[in-house]
């Protein structure tokens, strides 16, 4: 079954009653499977949970996010250990640590790769990457190192936008752009960068760009954004007025369960692709809610086969406006984040921005 979702050019196809069904019993066989072969889950869920299959997606077991920041939660050998994914954090914060096999390496690929198509297309395209070139061990990625080297993928001649002190490589940038003049670009950062180092900049210096035609993907950071009464709305209203880029889609995500992002449509709502799921659960009582209210977003997925992340729930809080019912036509549920509850740590990819 997840193959055949995985080789499809549409990941937003399936309607609720086909997809509650496939996750549910996907989603049963990885909880049973985390079970007998990581032991620290199988303490937990015997202390926690009743061990006996989920009867609906709601009942299913889940692990609040930051524990992977406690315990080192895996599901494999150390032979088939094939690389490790670390969370932002600034100096003296706790990590979460990933570990990854190649199976879901690959799959983590696979569901990158349709979701991104869907927006981008099937080519690559000249891209320019908001940030430094700060990639050195390939075996070891932080959250802002492995969601670039994810990006990277859907374009050619890659330009690092930024040198190792975080100053635009202004010259590189023209010379960029006049060799591309007249196509398509891709554009990808992380939203605090984007707003701090590249925005700002053409701001105080009064300059514009125009990148008419391309497409800006970008991530995390949004703590810091709304702290300074940046909205997504004024965010993007100021990229069509400094770059004239009117392609602007943010992503909703996490290390913890790399792969599975949430992408936001042209009307500004997150969407769950058909191998992943979203519930919102009462910050107090933890009983899932109706859509329309507010609560913690947890968020499911098919893909985690090397460690327990299959089921998780954030300090993030969030809001299900709908499903199967979006007016770009995406099916599934779609949302909204509003951010973090107000004692978490901020832990975005650039909320936490730290030489790497």
């Amino acid at each position: 079954m997840i193959n055949r979702i995985l080789s499809s050019d549409n990941p937003y196809q399936l309607a609720r009653e086909d997809k509650q069904s496939m996750l549910l019993k996907e989603l049963n066989v990885l909880t049973a499977f985390h079970y007998q072969h990581c032991m620290l889950y199988q303490r937990i869920m015997d202390k926690t949970s009743v061990m006996t299959e989920a009867d609906e997606i709601a009942r299913l077991p889940y692990l609040p996010v930051q524990l992977f920041k406690m315990l080192d939660l895996f599901s494999l050998s150390d032979e088939e250990r094939f690389k490790t994914l670390n969370s932002s954090g600034t100096t003296g914060q706790q990590v979460s640590r990933i570990h990854i096999d190649k199976l879901t390496s690959e799959m983590q690929t696979k569901a990158l790769n349709m979701i991104v198509r869907s927006y981008l297309g099937k080519t690559r395209l000249p891209m320019i990457i908001a940030d430094r070139n700060f990639l050195k061990n390939r075996t070891q990625f932080s959250a802002r190192s492995a969601g670039t080297i994810g990006f990277s993928q859907f374009g050619h001649h890659h330009l690092y936008l930024f040198d190792e002190h975080m100053q635009l490589k202004e010259s590189e940038l023209i010379e960029f752009l006049e060799k591309f003049q007249g196509q398509k670009i891709f554009l990808f950062g992380f939203t605090f960068i984007i707003w701090e180092y590249l925005l700002n900049y053409f701001r105080r210096t009064n300059r514009t760009l125009d990148l008419k035609g391309s497409i800006l993907i970008h991530g995390g950071g949004w703590k810091k954004l709304q702290s300074q009464s940046v909205s997504d709305a004024v965010f993007k209203d100021l990229l069509k007025k400094q770059f004239n880029i009117t392609h602007v889609y943010d992503y909703y995500g996490m290390v913890e369960q790399v792969g599975s992002i949430y992408m936001q449509c042209e009307y500004g709502y997150l969407h769950t692709p058909d191998f992943a799921e979203v519930i919102i659960r009462h910050e107090e009582t933890f009983e899932p809610v109706s859509h329309g209210n507010s609560g913690l977003i947890q968020v499911l997925s098919i893909l985690p086969r090397s460690y327990p992340g299959h089921s998780l729930l954030t300090e993030d809080r969030g809001m299900i406006i709908g499903e199967d019912d979006c007016a770009c036509g995406r099916k599934g549920k779609y949302f909204i984040v509003h951010g973090r509850l107000p004692k978490a740590e901020a832990r975005g990819c650039s909320d936490t921005f730290t030489s790497e």
